[in-house]
C-alpha cells in the first residue's frame, strides 16, 4: 500500500509537470505565431525545398553561342514538377527568357520592382516568388522563380531588439503566472481526489474514538486496504465492548456471590465467638473445642478465598514469578491425589491414578502445579455426585511432551458453559451449596498452565462426564 500511495503521488507530480510543460509549449507557439508569422514556415519542408530549388537552379540556366539564355530540359522538368515558372532578367531588368510565365507579369523591372517582387506578393495570392542570380562572364543575370502553392508563404520580420527584450520580459512573467495558476489548479484537482478518502478515514477514526462503531464507508481506491482495516477495527472494538459489558455484568454477579459466600462463614465465626465470650454460657471443654474447630474451618475457607483473589490478580497482571526447577511430575500428581483421598471429606470418593512411567521430569513451579491439579480434582468432586469416578493420569508423549488428564463420568458441562469455564468470575449452573468459594479455580489453573508455556483444554458431554487435559 505504501508503494501504491507513493506511486500515486509521484504520478500526480509527473502529470502536473507534463501538463504545465505542454501548456508552455502551446502558449509559446501561440505567442510566436501571433507575434511573427514567419516562424511557421520554418517547419515547412516544402518552402525549404522551394528555396533550395531557387538557389541551385542557376546550374540549369545555359547560354547559346549567340548569347541567348535558355533552360535545360532537366531544369524545365524540375519546374513542371514543382508547379513553378521562371523569368530570367539581364542587368537592365529586361526579360531575356521566360518559361510558363503567367500573364500580367512585367517584362521589364526597375530595382524597386525587383525588391517589391521578392518582398511582397505581386502576382496573386497563390504564388510565392523567389529570386536567384546567374553569373555569365562579366554579366550577372537575375531570375525569378514563382511557385504556385497557396500553402507556401514567406513573411518579412522586422525586429527592434529593445522591443524583443521587453516582450520576452513581459512574456516570461506572464508565462510564470499562467504556469502557477495551471499548477495550482491541477494540484487542487489531484489533492482533492487524494485527500477526500483521508477525510473519510479521519472521520471514521474520530467516530471510533467516540465509541461510535457503525461505519458505512465503502472501501475503494488506493485506500481500500486502510478502509478495510478501519472496518475490521470497528468490528473488533464493537465485539470487545460487548464482551466487556458481559464481563462487567459477570463480575458484578461474582462480587455479589462471593460477598454472600464470605458473609456466611463470617457470621458463623462471629456467632460462635460470641457464645464462647459470654460468661453466662458455661460451655464444656468439648463444646469449646467443637466451636473452635468450626471457627478454624471457616477461617481456613476465608483464607482460601483471599489467596485465590490474590493469586488470580497476580496472574492476570503477570506479577507472579514462576520459579521453575526440575520436578518429577508423576510424584506431584500422585501426592495431590493422595492428599484428596486422605481428606475425611473425600474418603468415600473414587479417585484413580494412572501413569506411563515412574519418572517424568519437567521444569515447572511445583507449588503452582500442585495448585492446578488440586483445583481440577476439587472441581470434579464438588460438581458431581458421590458415585462419580475420577480418573487422573499422566503420560509421556512425543518430543518430550507430557500430558496430564483429569476425567470424570459425572454430570458433564453444557456446551454454552464449556466455552467459559476458564473465564474469571464465571460459575457454572452445576455449582451448589457444597461449592462455595472464589469461583476463580479454573481461571487460576488456566493462567498457571499458560505461564508454563503449556496448553489446557476441556471436553464434556452432558450426562457423560468431563475431561480436562494439560499438555506441557
Amino acid at each position: 500500500m505504501k508503494w501504491r500511495l507513493t506511486g500515486r503521488f509521484l504520478t500526480s507530480v509527473v502529470l502536473i509537470v507534463v501538463m504545465v510543460v505542454s501548456m508552455n509549449f502551446l502558449l509559446i507557439a501561440m505567442l510566436l505565431i501571433g507575434q511573427s508569422s514567419w516562424f511557421g514556415p520554418i517547419f515547412n519542408k516544402q518552402e525549404t525545398s522551394a528555396e533550395e530549388i531557387t538557389r541551385a537552379f542557376h546550374e540549369h540556366i545555359v547560354f547559346t553561342d549567340q548569347q541567348e539564355v535558355n533552360v535545360t530540359a532537366e531544369g524545365k522538368e524540375i519546374l513542371d514538377h514543382a508547379q513553378a515558372w521562371i523569368q530570367i532578367l539581364d542587368e537592365d531588368g529586361n526579360q531575356r527568357y521566360g518559361y510558363h510565365v503567367p500573364q500580367g507579369v512585367k517584362m521589364k523591372y526597375t530595382p524597386f520592382d525587383i525588391v517589391q517582387m521578392y518582398k511582397y506578393r505581386e502576382i496573386d495570392g497563390d504564388t510565392t516568388v523567389f529570386i536567384g542570380e546567374k553569373q555569365a562572364g562579366q554579366t550577372a543575370y537575375s531570375y525569378f522563380i514563382g511557385f504556385e502553392n497557396r500553402y507556401l508563404q514567406r513573411s518579412v520580420l522586422l525586429l527592434d531588439y529593445r522591443e524583443v527584450g521587453q516582450f520576452l520580459k513581459i512574456g516570461s512573467l506572464l508565462l510564470i503566472g499562467i504556469d502557477a495558476l495551471i499548477a495550482l489548479f491541477i494540484a487542487y484537482l489531484f489533492s482533492k481526489r487524494l485527500t477526500e478518502p483521508l477525510h473519510a478515514l479521519m472521520d471514521g477514526i474520530k467516530s471510533l474514538a467516540n465509541k461510535q462503531y457503525d461505519l458505512h464507508n465503502r472501501p475503494k481506491g488506493i485506500y481500500k486496504e486502510m478502509f478495510q482495516h478501519v472496518h475490521n477495527l470497528s468490528k473488533e472494538l464493537r465485539a470487545n465492548e460487548h464482551k466487556q459489558r458481559q464481563m462487567d455484568k459477570m463480575k458484578e454477579e461474582w462480587i455479589g456471590n462471593i460477598s454472600h459466600d464470605i458473609k456466611t462463614p463470617l457470621a458463623s465465626i462471629q456467632g460462635y465467638a460470641e457464645l464462647m465470650k459470654e460468661v453466662e454460657y458455661r460451655l464444656s471443654v468439648e463444646e469449646m473445642q467443637e466451636y473452635a474447630a468450626i471457627i478454624e474451618q471457616k477461617a481456613l475457607y476465608l483464607e482460601e478465598v483471599i489467596e485465590d483473589l490474590n493469586l488470580s490478580t497476580r496472574l492476570k497482571n503477570k506479577q507472579l514469578a514462576v520459579r521453575r526447577e526440575p520436578v518429577n511430575l508423576v510424584s506431584v500428581v500422585r501426592d495431590v491425589v493422595i492428599d484428596r483421598l486422605n481428606d475425611p471429606r473425600h474418603a468415600e470418593r473414587a479417585i484413580e491414578f494412572h501413569c506411563s512411567a515412574e519418572r517424568l521430569v519437567k521444569d515447572v513451579d511445583k507449588i503452582l502445579m500442585q495448585r492446578v491439579i488440586g483445583n481440577l480434582i476439587d472441581n470434579a468432586i464438588v460438581h458431581n455426585d458421590e458415585s462419580v469416578v475420577i480418573q487422573v493420569s499422566i503420560e509421556q508423549e512425543y518430543k518430550g511432551r507430557v500430558r496430564i488428564t483429569v476425567a470424570d463420568n459425572g454430570k458433564g458441562i453444557p456446551e454454552e458453559e464449556l466455552e467459559r469455564i476458564f473465564d474469571r468470575y464465571y460459575r457454572g449452573t452445576n455449582t451448589g451449596e457444597r461449592h462455595k468459594g472464589s469461583g476463580l479455580g479454573m481461571a487460576i489453573a488456566h493462567d498457571i498452565i499458560i505461564a508454563h508455556d503449556g496448553m489446557i483444554t476441556a471436553e464434556s458431554q452432558p450426562g457423560h462426564g468431563t475431561t480436562i487435559e494439560i499438555v506441557l
